[in-house]
Parts: structure tokens; sequence; C-alpha cells
């Protein structure tokens, strides 16, 4: 594993503590103008009580997603309700905190996560390029930055190119998404459109902001986007985490993938006029597929699958979440 170049949080930490932060009520405010500006507020929502900004969305991009994944693991990106709540008075702590699930929300709704996809990173290995659990390196990531996890619900691990390409202020000044403990996550240059210094940027990927007092930031080099959370966070714990589909008859799940050995060929996601959304995809061969669209229910779904890992059994049933 290679080491990263990166101050410690104890530097940023005495760097930061006399940065001023917005108040909350502006805070509020940036978090609605950064969606609203990007032109993603007609399918994501903001609202705010006297400590949090809920961003609220059902986590499916209005972009391509899932082609060109290698790495697959077999698992297809279905809608899911979700409440991000961002954090409207952050502090920064003394510890970057880590999980093994979404650490922010990009602006159009969709979770963010860290580079990894090997579950909960220790602290020490905050430091060290996680190469065997890269996502980019493993070629788990569509050609937006993003894929379906164990959750069948689709999220971002590095830069999220499309929706960037998407944006109505696309600009190095827009934010692009929100980490949960209320600080804002930026492109790869500096709001003022210079260039970030080698060295700038801390083990969790960002750095003090005349602003709100401190930015996450996307980069080119791993760890690519945030990869913990500088502030503080009160019950991580109790952050959302997507639950896997359920079988509509109350009676188990869907079965959740593995990556075939190898990887996959020429991974290909559509969806037709009559909305069945369908993954296709090769390996050693033989064609696979996973395929669902709506049943009569809200938040149901018929589900028709040929996989690696049934054996290339074909497989229906209705789900939910």
């Amino acid at each position: 594993m290679s080491s990263f170049h990166i101050k410690s949080a104890a530097m940023i930490f005495c760097m930061l503590v006399a940065q001023p932060l917005l108040a909350h009520e502006d805070h509020c405010a940036a978090v609605v103008a950064s969606i609203t500006e990007a032109g993603f507020d007609d399918s994501v929502s903001v609202s705010c009580d006297n400590s949090t900004a809920l961003i609220r969305s059902d986590t499916y991009p209005d972009h391509e997603l899932m082609t060109g994944i290698v790495g697959t693991n077999e698992q297809l990106a279905v809608p899911a309700i979700y409440a991000a709540p961002i954090v409207l008075n952050p502090t920064l702590g003394s510890t970057p905190q880590s999980r093994d699930a979404a650490l922010g929300v990009a602006v159009n709704g969709v979770p963010i996560y860290d580079y990894t996809g090997g579950g909960e990173m220790s602290e020490a290995d905050h430091y060290h390029h996680q190469t065997r659990h890269d996502t980019i390196l493993t070629q788990q990531l569509d050609i937006c930055g993003g894929h379906a996890g164990r959750g069948d619900d689709y999220h971002y691990h590095t830069s999220p190119t499309c929706m960037i390409e998407q944006m109505e202020n696309a600009s190095d000044a827009a934010i692009i998404g929100w980490a949960f403990d209320g600080f804002p996550i930026y492109g790869h240059n500096n709001p003022d459109g210079t260039a970030i210094g080698q060295n700038d940027l801390d083990v969790c990927n960002g750095q003090p902001d005349a602003e709100f007092g401190y930015r996450y930031h996307t980069s080119n080099d791993a760890p690519y986007i945030i990869q913990c959370l500088m502030g503080d966070v009160p019950n991580i714990n109790n952050l959302p985490r997507v639950a896997p589909l359920k079988a509509a008859s109350g009676r188990g799940g869907m079965e959740s993938g593995r990556p075939p050995r190898g990887g996959v060929n020429n991974l290909t996601f559509t969806e037709n006029d009559s909305g069945v959304r369908s993954m296709e995809y090769t390996y050693q061969g033989d064609s696979y597929f996973m395929r669902y669209s709506p049943s009569g229910r809200s938040d149901f779904y018929d589900f028709e699958t040929r996989t690696i890992t049934n054996s290339g059994n074909l497989m229906t049933g209705e789900y939910c979440r």
C-alpha cells in the first residue's frame, strides 16, 4: 500500500479553530441554494430544523448509470427513499470518523461513499492507499463514478462526473455535495478556480475554507473524494443506510451478488419506454442479465434475472423497499 502525503488531523484542527462558520439560517440557505442552482430541485427537496438540513431524494440519478462496470457485484440500481441529514452548525472534531456507508450526499440526491469497497476503514487505513479495495482500480465503477451496492442502491465512490456535466451552475465555485458533518464538497479545484497545491488536502481530502470553515474536494488521485468526516456528527451509527430489497412475500430478500472472478464484459444498463430497467453483460462467453419493472404497488418491483451468482438459472420474483 502506498502512503498518502497529507496533513494530519491535529494539524488541520489547529488551522481551523479560528475559521468563521456560517450562521444557522445561512447554512440552511446554502444547502438549498446548492441544489436549486444546480437544477436538481425538481427531484431533490430540502427542509431544515434547528440542527439539521434534511436532503430527500430517491437516490436514482437522471444520467447514464452502471454502464462500463467490469468488476460487477451483480447488484442493480433501484430507487430508494433517502433522507440525508446535514449538520447546520458544523464543528470540527479531533479524530476523523468513517463508516461502511455513505459519508454525504451529492446535490442530485445520490449518496457519496469513500473510494473503497472493502468495508469500514480504520483510522490507520486513511493514511495508506487501500489498493485492493479501491473501486476504481478494481473496475467496480461505471463511467459516471458510481455503482449499485449491497442495498441495491446507486451511489458514488469518486467524482460524480456525469452529474457535474448536468449541473446548470457547473464551475469550480459550485458545491457538488454535502458531507453529513455539514461541510460542503467541491470539485478538483479551489472555488476561486486556482489549483489545489500538493499536500494541501488532509486525510479526509479537505482543507480550510474562508466561508464554511472547512471544505472537502474531489481529486485525480486517491482518495478521489471525501474518505472520512473531519467534523463532528452526532450518533454516526444512526446515519442513513439503504437496506437491501425485501421479498414481497415477507420472507427473505434479494440475494447479494458475488463478484465473478476476472470481471464481466460489455455491461450496459438500459431503460425502455415501458419502464423496464435492464443490466446485461457477458461472462466467459455466456450472456447474463438482471431486469426489473414497477409492479402494481408503490415501491414494489417485478424481477427477472439470470446471474453468475445463481449459476445462470432464471429467477423471478417481486421485491420491495
